[in-house]
């Protein structure tokens, strides 16, 4: 069983490295979205995930047009702290894709609003928080599914 992990625009090395270290961990096929806010080289990038990336099935897109356009009749799941839908309401399958925008501004609008009905966020109780960090909002998701197809 596996899940595709979808990072658009990821700009934090070390993020994208534990999230590919999950993605091999769960089974999961990472997808990353350029531009990225690092070099694949990147020393962190490496470090974060580890001796195992080489293992790693991962497909990197030029842009999320190109993205949207090889995947349009594929089933996704889009994360935002701005969606009204939690993310325990997602109907897992196999192959879903989670779809993750860039630490710093989460994903376009265009997205999300092109997604209403397959928008979701993980809830956070604190007044004080506006996100939580990427790679832990995918282990969430990417467990969570894992829990509900087990």
């Amino acid at each position: 069983m596996s899940f595709n992990i979808v990072l658009i625009e990821p700009e934090i090395p070390n993020n994208t490295g534990n999230i590919g270290r999950l993605a091999l961990a769960t089974g999961s096929h990472l997808h990353l979205v350029k531009p990225f806010g690092f070099e694949l080289s990147d020393k962190r990038l490496k470090r974060a995930g580890l001796d195992y990336w080489q293992h790693l099935p991962l497909t990197i897109y030029e842009d999320a047009e190109a993205f949207f356009r090889i995947h349009t009749d594929k089933t996704m799941a889009f994360f935002s702290s701005h969606a009204s839908q939690d993310y325990w309401s997602i109907a897992y399958e196999e192959d879903l894709f989670l779809v993750f925008g860039k630490e710093s501004v989460g994903l376009s609008t265009e997205i999300t609003e092109n997604n209403p009905g397959k928008s979701y966020k993980i809830p956070m109780f604190s007044p004080y928080i506006r996100s939580l960090n990427l790679a832990n909002a995918v282990a969430i998701t990417v467990y969570e599914g894992l829990r509900r197809l087990g």
